[in-house]
């Protein structure tokens, strides 16, 4: 479980092809505090510490994974958003994130806001609405609030300190992100759905 606070950037080392796996090894800040059987988020997507090495980690994505997110998509010498799992006598800074990837979504739209960003993503046709406006969503691990949501697009506004602190920076339009619904919203949806029936 996650908050969408992200503690760190991390940045990819190398990756190897292991059949339909990839191994990704990341370099953090934060590699002598993790320890092999952890879970830790990388652009939202929970996966597990395999193995430490000096400054450096390796996590391992299989195909499911890979075809969820833009795990695939990364390339040596990329940033990735990471975030330990949350402690729970601590504050749930963000919202309740479980690492679990729904869709990617496509940056159609970046605009200046003049000292803050809006970005504007759109995504596969939800069957029910499962974004609100002023509801929250993650992005690339990153908890936000939604400014306006409809069935296949929502935007988000980012202050400065998490465009610098994450890999928001690094968007442009046409950049694949990975998106995780409040799980909340997906519970109510799909309670919604089988009312319908």
């Amino acid at each position: 479980m996650f908050t969408g606070i992200i503690e760190t950037i991390g940045h990819v080392k190398s990756i190897i092809k292991d059949e339909s796996n990839l191994h990704f090894w990341i370099e953090s800040n934060i590699t002598r505090e993790l320890k092999v059987d952890q879970s830790v988020a990388h652009n939202g997507v929970c996966l597990t510490v395999v193995e430490i090495k000096d400054d450096s980690y390796r996590v391992t994505a299989i195909d499911e994974t890979l075809q969820r997110t833009n795990l695939g998509t990364l390339q040596a010498g990329g940033k990735i958003n990471i975030e330990r799992c949350m402690v729970l006598n601590g504050r749930l800074d963000g919202h309740i994130v479980q690492g679990h990837v729904d869709c990617t979504a496509t940056v159609t739209h970046i605009d200046n806001a003049n000292g803050s960003w809006v970005y504007r993503f759109k995504h596969e046709a939800q069957a029910l609405p499962l974004t609100v406006e002023k509801g929250s969503v993650t992005v690339n691990g990153v908890s936000l609030t939604v400014v306006d949501a409809g069935d296949d697009f929502f935007s988000v506004a980012i202050i400065p300190y998490t465009y610098e602190h994450t890999n928001f920076h690094q968007f442009v339009t046409g950049t694949i992100v990975n998106i995780e619904f409040d799980v909340l919203g997906k519970y109510v949806a799909n309670m919604l759905k089988h009312l319908k029936n």
